[in-house]
């Protein structure tokens, strides 16, 4: 692996959200990667075939925002999901995609998921969506980027989700945050109701201590 100042952090710390976003349920064996960018414009993504759970060092790949791998093993099939975020958002500095099973199954449904709690609303703020296209295809990563471009949280159709942020634990946390809601709007349905969310008007001053 290259000697970058902030490799070994990164992983780290991506390691330490695969360990729980399996605890979480957000992830089973090997679905789902997770990438961060770099210092030098680079950035680290899961391997291909790895377990969330169990990653080591070993396990990343670090690639250019040109597709070209610079070490390690064979990056995930999703390597272009992470690469588009990235080449779309400048702010974007880590991309979490796992296999929540409420976001994707009120998707598939069609339903939307709601924002019903502030941490919902603060975190997602709203919810990208894409038709389901093949795993680590272009239209999959082309799709979910354009909705990058106003959404920091996207659902994949039949697929998993992404959730983006400035840092490893923002993506995380928004991740966490659309599956709870997505869990909320199933929860709601069950019970017949349709239409509740955060007030409208109570966005525009969302703020979180």
């Amino acid at each position: 692996m290259t000697e970058q100042t902030t490799l070994a952090p990164r992983i780290a710390e991506l390691s330490d959200v695969g360990r729980s976003a399996v605890n979480h349920g957000l992830a089973l064996a090997s679905g789902g990667n997770l990438s961060a960018r770099l210092d030098d414009g680079t950035f680290v993504v899961t391997g291909s075939g790895t377990w969330l759970d169990r990653l080591t060092p070993d396990d990343f790949s670090v690639m250019t925002l040109g597709g070209e791998v610079v070490s390690g093993p064979s990056p995930s099939s999703e390597w272009k999901l992470h690469q588009r975020a990235y080449q779309e958002r400048s702010d974007v500095n880590a991309v979490v995609h796992v296999h929540p099973q409420h976001a994707v199954l009120l998707d598939a449904l069609g339903h939307s998921v709601r924002l019903i709690t502030l941490d919902h609303a603060y975190y997602v703020r709203s919810v990208g969506t894409t038709p389901y296209y093949p795993n680590g295809s272009d239209e999959l990563a082309d799709s979910a980027a354009e909705q990058a471009r106003e959404h920091n949280c996207i659902i994949m159709g039949n697929h998993g989700c992404s959730a983006l942020g400035d840092t490893v634990q923002m993506a995380y946390r928004r991740a966490l945050n659309l599956e709870e809601a997505a869990t909320a709007t199933y929860r709601a349905l069950l019970l017949g109701d349709t239409t509740t969310t955060m007030p409208a008007d109570a966005f525009a001053a969302l703020h979180h201590a």
